[in-house]
């Protein structure tokens, strides 16, 4: 018998029928060999366990002297989420240790339950929902949760200071198609025990959908910020068109600026994000102000494998928010930087329109211009940074503030940009490249705004008949961009 100590509590298993050779290889041929035949469904937890109402199954809890590692000399420690109310999903969860793995096993004492019949029933069932990644980020001398693997193939992570916000998922799979999204799931993952001395935790996952099987490697790094060095590989099983990479959701409801609240709200702005960011490969940063839209809304940024992009939340100031509870001004920003080549495509966003704060309204991901052939493998890496703003060209001015409002004296709409970090910049060298899709600019200016050593811009235009326009604005000195450009899509309301 092998007897393994994980804290308090301990898991006695059969080494030779259950512990196993492994490597990220083994995840890559599971994934390969899966791809060959039909999607199997996951199995499910027993109906009770779904039946419960959210307030029994937040009562759920795992029980902390249970924690895999913890009470070991590593840093790390891994808490556990029983099946239940919307984590019907079941997943399995195996440990590796010198380069063997073995299942982790659920007892009735695993978790804090409302009732006996409860835990023995989760007992029973014997795997899990998801996984939760604990380590001292805030206080040298206490562990805090810092990622978290739960439903589908969605993540979430915060670094220190933080609090939880957007998430991020291992594979899109038609977003916003008319015959409806695909939702890949994170089958069974395998975590790799660090040393004492480590500062990084290897989580592993096998990906499994109808349409298509991957083996992701997840280098986790906790810290100011958190980063997680992502590899995946993909075998599609079918030819897939619509297929997005590194997907990030969140969730934008309105801000005071540009998409007031149509309810009655104390809040000045209510979102997870508020702009979409990204670095082209021509070096060009681009801002894209969210919004929450009377209609599903899909935008594409074309080009050949970014230099990065991501979901940035840029107000980190209470009074931006002024919400005691969600604390949207500690919610993190996610970047995603490519490592290898990603070839030619697009960046999508999807705005879709929601009427509660409880439901993620924007996605944003990588969609190559091909999408997948069948039997075909395909690897991404890429560096995913959980931060307060864009992790990159710090020292660059940036747009700290859009907003729409109607010309004095006039009809005609008008867009404000406000950009910092140019405290000594002169105006009569600065000028304003604009563009609009459908009508015509009518007039540009430049200011000074000493309030936070920048500019503000405004535009002014005529949108003519059109009920939507796209604009494009640019600050330069000469022939250089100042600051990055902005775009938005303007709807007439």
């Amino acid at each position: 018998m092998l007897i393994i100590t994980f804290g308090r509590a301990f898991a006695q298993q059969d080494q030779a029928a259950q512990d196993y050779v492994f490597s990220h290889q083994t995840v890559v041929d599971l994934a390969k060999d899966l791809s060959l035949s039909p999607m199997k469904p996951a199995e499910k937890a027993p109906q009770a366990l779904i039946d419960m109402d959210y307030s029994t199954y937040r009562k759920i809890n795992y029980q902390q002297n249970q924690a895999v590692w913890g009470n070991t000399p590593t840093k790390f420690s891994v808490q556990l989420f029983a099946p239940g109310f919307l984590f019907k999903d079941l997943v399995s969860i195996d440990v590796v240790e010198n380069a063997r793995a073995f299942p982790l096993t659920v007892s009735s004492e695993s978790f804090n339950t409302p009732t006996d019949d409860i835990a023995a029933l989760i007992a029973k069932v014997g795997q899990y929902a998801g996984l939760r990644l604990h380590y001292p980020i805030n206080h040298a001398d206490r562990s805090d949760e810092f990622v978290v693997f739960q439903g589908a193939s969605y993540f979430r992570a915060v670094s220190k200071g933080q609090s939880y916000g957007l998430s991020a998922r291992g594979l899109a799979v038609n977003v916003a198609q008319p015959k409806g999204e695909e939702f890949p799931m994170f089958k069974k993952f395998w975590i790799e025990r660090p040393s004492s001395s480590q500062d990084a935790i290897v989580v592993h996952a096998l990906l499994d959908s109808k349409s298509i099987t991957g083996a992701y490697r997840f280098g986790i790094y906790p810290g100011k910020p958190t980063h997680i060095d992502v590899k995946s590989t993909l075998f599609p099983r079918v030819d897939l068109k619509h297929v997005g990479i590194a997907p990030l959701t969140s969730m934008f409801m309105h801000n005071s600026s540009l998409d007031s609240s149509d309810l009655p709200d104390y809040r000045p702005a209510v979102h997870d994000s508020e702009g979409l960011q990204i670095l082209t490969s021509q070096d060009e940063m681009i801002w894209r102000p969210l919004s929450n839209p009377k209609s599903l809304q899909v935008s594409a940024f074309s080009g050949t494998s970014p230099k990065g992009f991501g979901l940035i939340q840029r107000h980190r100031h209470f009074e931006d928010y002024q919400d005691l509870e969600a604390r949207y001004d500690t919610r993190p920003s996610a970047w995603i930087k490519p490592i290898n080549d990603w070839g030619e495509g697009h960046i999508e966003l999807v705005e879709i329109p929601s009427a509660a704060e409880t439901n993620d309204n924007i996605v944003a991901f990588w969609q190559p211009k091909d999408g997948f052939k069948k039997s075909q493998s395909y690897t991404y890496q890429y560096w995913m940074t959980w931060s307060n703003d864009t992790p990159v060209s710090l020292a660059v001015p940036r747009t700290i503030r859009s907003a729409k409002g109607v010309k004095i004296f006039s009809d005609l709409p008008e867009m404000v940009i406000d950009y910092n970090k140019m405290p000594n910049v002169k105006l009569e060298e600065l000028s304003v490249d604009s563009f609009i899709s459908k009508g015509k600019i009518l007039e540009t200016l430049v200011m000074k705004n000493p309030n936070n050593n920048g500019v503000r811009v405004f535009v002014t235009f005529d949108p003519a008949d059109n009920d939507l326009a796209e604009l494009r604005v640019q600050l330069k000195q000469g022939e250089v961009a100042m600051a990055p450009t902005w775009l938005y899509r303007w709807i007439r309301e």
